[in-house]
């Protein structure tokens, strides 16, 4: 029988902890949105670490499902939460890399993806600021920024927004 030493024993490093992470925004060579990457890296608050999909292809046989794997599918989207600064940096690179995408007046903006999609990056640390797992978001771009909710009511808090990134596909470090 297991015990809780036995457990202690096959918990490696004491596990990996929820708050040591580091996201890398890098800006997209065709639109100049003035981001800081290394002073974003700081600014964000939350993420996580992406899902994955195997799809499944259902054969009938005989009266019953034979399931074997499908495509991979990136239907997920990913997400990041900034906490917003006085000067508005990482707001206004979104909302720059945003209009560059699709003018909020004109309705224009640039075509190729290679002008407006990126490489983004999500790693996850130990206590010692080094690498255990590593996430390559490839050809992302940013699909929605979300609202900041203002009100008198709010006291002692720091503005935060939300960034929804759909990229092409992921490439996880280890695999």
């Amino acid at each position: 029988m297991a015990n809780i030493d036995d457990f202690k024993a096959n918990l490696l490093g004491g596990g990996a902890r929820a708050n040591q992470f580091r996201v890398t925004i890098n800006p997209p060579t065709g639109i100049n949105i003035g981001l800081l990457p290394r002073r974003t890296s700081f600014m964000v608050k939350s993420s996580s670490l992406p899902a994955m999909t195997l799809g499944e292809i259902a054969i009938p046989f005989r009266g019953r499902q034979i399931f074997i794997a499908g495509d991979r599918t990136f239907a997920d989207v990913w997400s990041t939460t900034f906490i917003n600064d006085t000067d508005f940096m990482i707001r206004n690179a979104m909302e720059r890399w945003s209009n560059g995408i699709n003018d909020l007046a004109n309705n224009t903006g640039v075509v190729d993806p290679a002008d407006y999609q990126t490489d983004l990056s999500v790693e996850q640390l130990d206590r010692d600021d080094l690498v255990l797992k590593s996430y390559i978001f490839r050809s992302a771009w940013p699909t929605s920024v979300g609202s900041i909710e203002l009100s008198y009511d709010t006291v002692d808090a720091i503005e935060e927004f939300e960034v929804t990134w759909r990229y092409q596909h992921f490439e996880a470090s280890s695999v």
